[in-house]
């Protein structure tokens, strides 16, 4: 099983020295994860979504991370594969360069951007962009396989190029997907690519998201595959804060997860701006019950269905608290399937300090206790 760190940039207050100093500190946090021995990290990419995510050019904070470390993986989670956003021959050009340049150390995941603030923003066609991300990963899995790529696809027609520089991992960087709903995890699957699951829905849903990944691979064909070479890899978030006091852990993480759900119910679900204050001492478990509560009140107002993935991102089941609390979740995501636990860390209003004590605590107790067990083959 591998273990990483995926970067939002997320901020409260978000003032101009607030917003340079937590980019700064996702790049010392990401320093650390690999000093704690971390297998990778993932830097999203989303453009204008204040509060909830300032990570708008990732593959230039994955060069400087890339730069700093020498082991750690470094992973873009995701790039926003629609073409108004990056063209697919620009994309893999970056993406070979920093591959050629951390010595084969990239992972390369696409997405959608697809909210209104960030599609409006680069004029991308909402309606296209499921198309454009799969046609973009049939370039970026075909851009090295002769001396020059030409594509002539539904979408976009790209005549004889080379594609330079060529990447140190060939014939490309692992290919991901963001996954989120059972059709992505399925479109992942039949691509051949591995799925970035990003819910907070807990270990249950998890096993339920794996049997639908497992399922689509048991029945794809060639047909849909992007590359001759397949990634079934499965990787899960895992929300966690970890402190040698249980109840700080699980106050300061289930806040940065509060932050987190409201900064996604505005961008996604026109929400209002995420609450920023941080009272100390507060019962957070049921402040962020009342958060889901609003939602939910929200929805009916607008004659809306209230489905299980309505309130997902308030579920505060995750791994707040001692070692010992995070090991016994990362065995249950385990036990769902996952080849990868992506630790999500920096929420908007987690402290610098609590990310780094987290980071030490999985490195110095969190993942060795599962190093040890694969070592000995428990």
């Amino acid at each position: 099983m591998k273990f990483s760190v995926i970067f939002e940039a997320q901020l409260a207050d978000p003032t101009v020295e607030r917003e340079h100093q937590v980019i700064r500190d996702s790049v010392e946090q990401a320093v650390v994860a690999e000093e704690m021995g971390f297998d990778r990290i993932w830097a999203v990419e989303h453009h204008s979504l204040k509060w909830y995510a300032h990570m708008s050019a990732p593959e230039i904070f994955l060069t400087w991370v890339a730069a700093r470390t020498s082991t750690i993986r470094i992973g873009h989670g995701v790039v926003c594969m629609p073409f108004n956003f990056n063209h697919p021959a620009r994309v893999a050009e970056r993406a070979a360069m920093l591959d050629l340049l951390s010595g084969g150390r990239l992972d390369l995941g696409a997405g959608r951007g697809g909210t209104a603030q960030e599609t409006s923003l680069c004029g991308v066609d909402k309606d296209r962009t499921t198309q454009e991300v799969e046609e973009a990963l049939r370039i970026i899995g075909k851009a090295w396989e002769k001396e020059e790529l030409e594509h002539h696809g539904e979408l976009i027609d790209i005549d004889p190029h080379p594609i330079l520089p060529r990447p140190a991992q060939l014939p490309h960087p692992p290919l991901f997907l963001a996954c989120s709903r059972t059709e992505t995890l399925t479109q992942a699957a039949e691509l051949g690519i591995g799925a970035l699951v990003m819910g907070f829905a807990g270990p249950e849903s998890i096993a339920e998201m794996r049997r639908a990944y497992d399922d689509a691979i048991a029945a794809r064909t060639d047909a849909r595959l992007v590359s001759s070479v397949v990634n079934d890899h499965f990787s899960v978030l895992c929300p966690t804060i970890v402190l040698d006091d249980r109840e700080t852990a699980r106050r300061v993480g289930i806040r940065g997860q509060r932050f987190f759900a409201q900064s996604i119910g505005h961008w996604y679900g026109g929400a209002g701006i995420p609450d920023e204050a941080v009272v100390e001492g507060s019962d957070e478990a049921a402040e962020m019950r009342k958060a889901a509560e609003q939602v939910v009140a929200r929805l009916h107002e607008h004659h809306i269905p209230v489905r299980p993935t309505s309130t997902a991102t308030f579920n505060a089941d995750h791994a707040y608290g001692t070692a010992d609390d995070a090991i016994a979740y990362v065995e249950r995501l385990r036990d769902a399937g996952a080849d990868e636990i992506m630790c999500l860390i920096q929420m908007g209003t987690v402290p610098q300090g609590a990310c780094l004590e987290t980071l030490r605590q999985w490195g110095e107790k969190v993942i060795p206790h599962f190093r040890s067990q694969e070592a000995t083959g428990a």
